[in-house]
């Protein structure tokens, strides 16, 4: 028998049994379901990251949905017991749902969802001041700073590098991707270099007409180049952010060889998935080239580093808080408990789930839809034509 685990209830009367693997940003999410006659049970276990048998615990023999997090593995045993209990619903509070294993949840009849359209601006943020602190050499100098080294300005103290009229390269120019060149076009007035199966339409168009602000100012004008294989934007790019989706094809995307061909001083950023980058090739190339900085909010293996890397200089490493903005969390909660409620309710699902400022306007009551379920076609869910 599992062992129980601590929970914090909301409207313990309600007809809807809904269970949150962690509690999360805001009460907006948690005043949505009670408002639809659910009782939520937040668990408050101090612990990082659940077990498979504490989630089954939360679930126990009637529940109607659950909001999970990145952290967990979602496969054959939990939506087995989800589906025994007799759940329909379980949405990440996350776009990625690496997680998941979506075959499972299409046996058992389970709606999967996640969280995108609330997290472009705020991942790209995180990404552009990534690129900033790497090229400018901030987390060294603070370091300096507090460790009380500082006893004078000298001509060689933290000497970084120039972005203005560098080349900035990305690598998957999707919404985040395209936030992030945007940023750095526009902010840094660098050269956009990018690599993307798709043709990046409205980037282009950006830059180009921001070229010619530039030039009607007297200014030198930006340029975009969209390139013909990703090598050409890592022997080219001074600057490197990688936006990718994780799959068998981008695992390891930037490997040795691939770090052998980018510039000694380029900078490379990560703030997509992990094993995009073959972290223990990564280590060795900052170790023999100092002048080469990285910036990364996600790890191949999380929680954990390679090893070296934490002691590495020339590299900057956050816990993966790409979304941790107030506006984007609590954003990314009531979208993971509006999948659930939609299913539960059932409400279609929306039409297109990069859209969804309508449920985020705590002014109105959200659209009756789910925001966004990634096996829709699978369970055959009505779309909603709003």
């Amino acid at each position: 028998m599992a062992k129980p685990v601590s929970i914090e209830v909301w409207n313990p009367n309600g007809k809807y049994r809904v269970v949150s693997t962690k509690p999360m940003p805001g009460t907006r999410w948690i005043n949505l379901l009670v408002h639809q006659d659910c009782r939520v049970e937040i668990c408050t276990e101090k612990k990082t990251i659940l077990s498979v048998q504490d989630i089954i615990a939360l679930i126990g023999d009637k529940c109607d949905g659950v909001i999970g997090q990145l952290t967990e593995e979602w496969g054959e045993e939990l939506f087995s017991a989800l589906s025994k209990a007799g759940g329909k619903a379980f949405s990440n509070m996350a776009v990625g749902y690496n997680n998941v294993d979506v075959n499972a949840a299409n046996k058992y009849g389970v709606a999967v969802g996640n969280t995108p359209g609330v997290l472009t601006e705020t991942t790209a943020e995180l990404a552009a001041s990534l690129s900033l602190s790497a090229a400018r050499r901030i987390v060294e100098a603070d370091e300096f700073m507090r460790a009380g080294l500082y006893d004078g300005w000298l001509p060689h103290l933290f000497v970084g590098n120039l972005l203005k009229g560098q080349t900035v390269g990305v690598i998957g120019a999707g919404r985040i991707g395209s936030a992030y060149a945007r940023m750095m076009v526009e902010g840094f007035k660098m050269n956009l270099i990018y690599y993307d199966l798709y043709q990046a339409t409205r980037l282009e168009k950006f830059v180009t007409a921001y070229a010619e602000f530039l030039k009607a100012n007297g200014e030198q004008p930006v340029t975009w180049k969209r390139a013909s294989t990703m090598d050409e934007v890592l022997q080219e790019a001074d600057l490197i952010s990688l936006h990718p989706v994780l799959d068998k094809t981008t695992y390891h995307l930037v490997n040795k060889e691939r770090l052998a061909k980018m510039k000694k001083e380029a900078i490379l950023i990560n703030c997509s998935r992990g094993p995009v980058v073959d972290e223990v090739a990564l280590v060795e190339h900052l170790r023999q080239n100092p002048m080469f900085r990285v910036g990364l909010d996600v790890f191949e293996d999380e929680p954990y580093m390679k090893p070296g890397l934490a002691e590495l200089k020339n590299a900057i490493v956050v816990p993966h808080i790409a979304s941790a903005s107030k506006w984007t969390r609590e954003g990314m909660a009531t979208l993971a408990a509006l999948n659930v409620l939609g299913k539960i309710k059932g409400y279609p699902v929306w039409f297109d789930a990069n859209r969804v400022e309508q449920f985020l306007n705590e002014n109105v009551p959200p659209p009756a839809a789910s925001p966004s379920i990634v096996n829709a076609k699978a369970l055959g869910l009505p779309v909603s034509k709003l």
